[in-house]
């Protein structure tokens, strides 16, 4: 496994930045030149799914383009992390940045790997506004059941797929797996819309 760093995260500390300025340092001062460095990153991001690179050349755009943005932002923080105080809204802000580093950088290596975690964030909010309704799970064993399903759910969303129906066609067909690849089968990213279509009853 390999930790990687979200550069949204990275974002808000230097937005809270201009936020306590009024948003006057959007475009100037400190805040907002590292903001600048930060959309030149996202803006890569979103000329490669405009164009529908693949994993490889999206990497090979990054080696290209991103890595000389990171490179100079990180001159640029290293400028500054000694010469503004470490407990001001900046210097919280550089010094979260400087921290994650590594990870932040490490989307870089692979180009399936995103620069944040915004889907993941995104497919738990339904579960994280409604957690008083997840009350009932109180006990350890109820609340990996729920969570089990949960991630079935959610992982069939990202693969495109209807999770009713899915969740018909899994206990329909779970009876049946008796080895390890019959259950990877039935896995979410592992089932064609096809199959679902052909199970659903007239």
């Amino acid at each position: 496994m390999v930790h990687v760093g979200c550069w949204v995260h990275a974002r808000r500390k230097f937005k809270e930045v201009t936020k306590a300025l009024g948003n006057k340092a959007n475009s100037s001062g400190n805040a907002g030149s590292a903001l600048l460095y930060i959309s030149k990153l996202y803006k890569i991001e979103k000329e490669a799914r405009e164009q529908g690179l693949s994993a490889e050349q999206l990497y090979n755009m990054r080696q290209s383009q991103a890595i000389p943005i990171l490179t100079e932002f990180k001159k640029w923080i290293d400028e500054r992390v000694n010469k503004v105080p470490p407990k001001s809204l900046l210097g919280k802000a550089i010094n979260y940045t400087l921290g994650q580093w590594p990870r932040l950088i490490q989307y870089t290596t692979e180009g399936f790997i995103r620069p944040d975690n915004n889907l993941v964030e995104n497919a738990i909010r339904p579960f994280v506004i409604g957690r008083k309704n997840w009350l009932f799970s109180d006990t350890v064993q109820g609340a990996k059941a729920s969570a089990a399903i949960y991630s079935l759910i959610e992982t069939a969303k990202s693969n495109g797929l209807e999770p009713y129906w899915y969740l018909k066609y899994l206990f329909r067909h779970l009876p049946e797996a008796m080895t390890n690849d019959d259950f990877l089968a039935l896995l979410p990213y592992n089932v064609k819309k096809e199959k679902i279509s052909e199970s659903v009853p007239c």
